[in-house]
């Protein structure tokens, strides 16, 4: 096959500022410089006229365009804004009340970025071989899904919502309009604002068309920042699908040494302990390679902890979920994953009695941005004489869902001495590394 081209739905808003970085052609006319357009009456409106779409092509390959005030780290403890510049057509379309940028651009160029926003472009190259197969694997894997695939997906039903019982995920099958977002909801993309290095680009060019297959199909190939030790399986996070190169496994060389988490008193030893992993460091260097700018903000991630008060956690639960528990009595582990990760949780409250899944859920609820992960447990302090704790502690492990590549295990991996292929088959056990395209 062709290299493919990929759009990447970039920002959305009632109106939107961007420039362009020299010419860009869109209608038979061309544009430089700072720019405003804005949803009204549904269409888009640009230059006094109105459109149900509008796409600028650049008129030369070192043509760019900035997006201004761009949110990263949507519904994260990063969560920012800041301006972004793009290579390749900018597509503007609308998607309900909001007009949406769309960034369509070839894949390689689009992997650039990505590797470069992921993680620092000063990774080891083996890490940032490893880190463009899986990244290529994952993206063509999601524009590549069969009707099938997709009507599985939609047909494993996202949401179950009872009085009982809440359990949802979130996928890019969220996606219509295009193939993938910007955000880590997918994977970070960040244009050419997050400059690349002789090492990324020749990692790209080393593994140029290079992918993870299973059985002949593209794999669905995940990361996350830090697994905690064991590394999570698919269904436990996303819709009921079992991959075989998506297992449990830990995080080390002995790779079979592991106990298991799904139960609670295994769990709770392993994320109160600090089990020797390859994730398991705080060599500043090698989290460097890793860890952006802003996320070297998160110090603790292997294990970490968080307190609330009763009211705070009380307060908190009711804003996140919508949901007013009253006092909380507890909150009750129901179902872990193979990493400790919790995907069912119970929370007993003065009002009522829930449980909710999956982990993202948890996270979700259990923080005002994000739980760094669902892999904790739940410590009650001073409680009542009515059983009510005055405070919680929930101590935990892992930063992400823990699915697929380890991205600190795979640093560390790279600076033992590990080449792309032996990271990629410790994180993708069974799986083929399959030239797609040259």
């Amino acid at each position: 096959m062709k290299q493919p081209n990929v759009s990447v739905g970039i920002i959305s808003n009632d109106e939107l500022k961007f420039a362009f970085n020299g010419s860009y052609t869109a209608e038979g006319s061309a544009f430089t410089g700072e720019q405003t357009a804005r949803i009204d009456d549904g269409k888009v409106l640009f230059g006094g006229k109105h459109y149900d779409e509008l796409t600028f092509q650049p008129d030369s390959p070192d043509a760019s365009f900035t997006l201004h005030q761009v949110i990263i780290g949507v519904s994260f403890h990063w969560r920012r804004a800041e301006d972004q510049t793009f290579s390749g057509s900018l597509k503007l379309i609308v998607e309900g009340d909001k007009l949406t940028a769309v960034n369509i651009l070839p894949v390689e160029d689009y992997l650039l970025s990505v590797i470069s926003s992921e993680m620092s472009a000063k990774a080891s190259l083996e890490l940032l071989k490893a880190h463009a197969v899986i990244s290529r694997s994952w993206l063509l894997a999601q524009i590549h899904k069969t009707d099938e695939e997709k009507n599985f997906a939609q047909d494993s039903g996202e949401m179950t919502d009872t009085d009982d019982l809440l359990i949802k995920w979130w996928d890019r099958d969220d996606h219509v309009n295009f193939d993938v977002c910007a955000d880590d909801h997918c994977q970070r993309y960040q244009g050419i604002t997050k400059a690349s290095t002789p090492a990324v680009r020749d990692a790209i060019n080393a593994t140029r068309g290079i992918v993870l297959t299973y059985d002949g199909k593209l794999c669905d190939a995940r990361f996350s920042k830090s697994c905690g030790g064991v590394m999570e399986e698919f269904e436990n996070c996303w819709e009921p699908h079992h991959h075989p190169y998506l297992q449990a496994r830990r995080d080390s060389a002995d790779e079979n040494n592991f106990p298991d988490l799904t139960r609670e008193d295994n769990a709770a030893e392993w994320i109160l302990s600090k089990p020797d992993a390859f994730c398991n460091t705080t060599d500043a260097n090698i989290l460097s390679q890793v860890l952006n700018d802003y996320d070297q903000e998160t110090k603790d991630f292997y294990r970490w902890e968080v307190n609330y008060t009763q009211d705070e956690l009380a307060k908190l639960i009711h804003q996140r979920t919508g949901t007013d528990y009253g006092r909380i009595r507890d909150l009750q582990p129901v179902a872990r994953g193979t990493s400790g990760r919790l995907y069912q949780l119970r929370i007993v409250g003065e009002k009522r009695t829930r449980v909710i899944g999956k982990e993202l859920t948890i996270r979700y609820a259990l923080s005002p941005t994000c739980l760094y992960s669902s892999a904790f447990v739940v410590q009650r302090h001073d409680i009542d004489a009515d059983g009510y704790p005055a405070k919680f502690t929930l101590c935990g492990a892992g930063w992400g869902h823990g699915v697929g590549l380890c991205q600190i295990g795979a640093a560390v991996m790279g600076a033992k001495g590990y080449n792309f292929k032996e990271i990629l088959l410790h994180y993708f056990p069974g799986a083929s590394i399959t030239p797609l395209y040259s």
